[in-house]
């Protein structure tokens, strides 16, 4: 079911300075920037070999990131697993007795199909669930 990691999540407030660091220091490379309204937030992706890193930053101050920034600070918000088959990966999850935030799949950035896993029943981490065609 779960093909490898498809990306790590990480909360920032400032996506240009945050980039900095990750450009310049670490000698990433920078793939683009793409705004997803739904989800009040702005993602920039870092590719790294088979997986990525996306910086995510709040377009609104009451958008999801905005609020996990005010509760936790900066950092790794989520791990996204790639799945073949989104629904199918829910139907299984949801058999088993995990608590879905994500009842349906829906838009995720770079055009993936996603969702997500509540850290009640991931053991405190926010797990995403993501099918790229």
């Amino acid at each position: 079911m779960i093909e490898k990691v498809d990306h790590v999540g990480i909360a920032v407030s400032n996506l240009d300075e945050t980039l900095k660091f990750y450009t310049e220091t670490l000698g990433l490379k920078f793939d683009g920037v793409e705004v997803v309204s739904d989800q009040k937030v702005k993602v920039a992706f870092l590719p790294i070999g088979d997986t990525e890193i996306e910086l995510l930053e709040s377009t609104d101050p009451d958008g999801p990131i905005a609020k996990y920034i005010e509760k936790k600070g900066e950092g790794i918000q989520h791990i996204a697993f790639r799945v073949d088959n989104i629904q199918a990966a829910l139907d299984n999850m949801r058999q088993k007795g995990v608590r879905l935030i994500d009842e349906q799949p829906r838009y995720g950035a770079g055009g993936a199909q996603i969702a997500f896993l509540h850290p009640k029943s991931t053991h405190g981490v926010l797990v995403e669930l993501c099918e790229r065609k």
